[in-house]
């Protein structure tokens, strides 16, 4: 089971910190591999949880940022494939998505995740623009109802969803 996680890519809070290691928490259950698309910002913070919590990592990396330097014990994709692009690979990859929290590049893969049928799950109350698209979406994006997005605030539900709904048949649509 890979379970991809979007997060902010820039400033964070103790808060916010707290909440990866709850979501972790959560995700310890069903041993997922964590796909994550960079190692900075809030994305350092999953992955460093992850692998101290013996997960495997994998970083799918931009080509603007894909020589960082990252944990020995993460896996490397150098995508070769900017932002955006690579947020395709990422979301693809995954079985499931949670968004912890962010701006818009994890409310354009959280839309992924949905335009994909991919069990998607936002964190609700992180204080990131992320928390204002239950108030555009409360369950679907469009009439295709891919997959009903589920909002949550407890991080550590958040975790168990996504083991739960991984098993959930994919139903893709254009």
């Amino acid at each position: 089971m890979q379970v991809a996680i979007a997060a902010h890519s820039g400033e964070y809070r103790d808060e916010h910190v707290k909440a990866v290691k709850d979501v972790i928490d959560g995700l310890t259950q069903c041993k997922p591999t964590i796909l994550l698309g960079g190692y900075w910002g809030l994305m350092r913070v999953v992955a460093d949880e992850a692998i101290s919590r013996g997960l495997r990592v994998v970083l799918i990396l931009p080509i603007e940022n894909e020589n960082i330097e990252a944990p020995k014990d993460a896996v490397i994709v150098r995508t070769g494939m900017e932002f955006r692009e690579r947020s395709v690979v990422l979301v693809r990859s995954s079985d499931s998505l949670i968004a912890i929290g962010g701006a818009v590049g994890t409310i354009m893969e959280a839309l992924l995740a949905y335009a994909m049928g991919k069990p998607t799950i936002v964190l609700k109350g992180t204080g990131f623009p992320t928390d204002r698209l239950e108030l555009a979406f409360p369950d679907y994006v469009d009439d295709r109802r891919t997959s009903r997005i589920l909002y949550v605030t407890n991080p550590r539900e958040a975790g168990k969803l996504a083991c739960i709904s991984s098993g959930i048949q994919v139903k893709e649509q254009g």
